[in-house]
């Protein structure tokens, strides 16, 4: 993935020098060939790519504080305090 990535900033780099250096290019041309076609199309990809390892790790979470949460006494919002339990602003129990 890395390799792809590295790649395509490399090809996208070059064509937008060329651009710049262009005698029919200009400074204009070439940010708008690195932002088009560069940054915003590799910005899609890498998200998509990574969509599996977000999933796994929003799943992962969520088995944890399923079996580690309540297993161990915590409340369920990890706030430490029973559910309903009112707690006022300074700290005092009521």
């Amino acid at each position: 993935m890395y390799l792809l990535i590295i790649g395509w900033v490399y090809v996208v780099l070059m064509m937008s020098i060329s651009e710049a250096t262009s005698s029919q290019g200009t400074l204009l041309g070439a940010f708008f060939t690195l932002l088009l076609y560069g940054l915003l199309p590799l910005a899609i990809v890498i998200y998509l790519w990574s969509t599996p390892a977000r999933r796994a790790r929003r799943r992962a979470a969520e088995q944890s504080k399923l079996s580690g949460g309540e297993a161990s006494g915590e409340a369920p919002d990890g706030s430490g305090h029973a559910a309903g339990e009112v707690v006022s602003s300074e700290g005092k129990e009521p």
